[in-house]
């Protein structure tokens, strides 16, 4: 898991330079909610430009609806349990995700997402590229 965040560190372009070490505290990152109430904290990068890392925090019992990304995901849970599954699998059948667990969800690959704990879930997240949320038709 080490080696998966050093090397997606690599892929992104940072605005420091190379001697310079970035600390962020949770109580300084500055979380933006959407209108359904998933929490976005950035990290590096502007999400919906260009490949990123942020913090994400869905509400306890989220489900999400069918939908795609036209970048890879990948994801490290730091509270809570989620599942993502493929579209037409059954959300209740997904392998639960609990902190510490690493998923990856490749580009156009429709799924669900959800969380399935009473209590928020919070992963890190890197995409390889600009944020979207594309529905798919049910």
């Amino acid at each position: 898991m080490r080696t998966l965040l050093a090397l997606s560190l690599l892929l992104l372009p940072l605005e420091a330079t190379a001697d310079t070490i970035t600390t962020q505290p949770p109580t300084d990152m500055d979380w933006a909610a959407t209108p359904e109430g998933v929490r976005f904290a950035p990290l590096v990068g502007d999400r919906f430009n260009e490949a990123y890392m942020a913090m994400v925090e869905l509400p306890g019992g989220l489900v999400s609806p069918p939908h795609t990304k036209s970048s890879d995901m990948f994801g490290v849970m730091v509270a809570g349990t989620m599942t993502h599954v493929a579209m037409g699998e059954d959300p209740a059948l997904g392998t639960p995700l609990g902190v510490g667990a690493f998923y990856h969800i490749p580009a156009n690959v429709p799924h669900i997402s959800s969380c399935v704990s009473a209590e928020p879930c919070i992963a890190f997240l890197y995409q390889d590229g600009a944020f979207d949320f594309l529905p798919v038709p049910e």
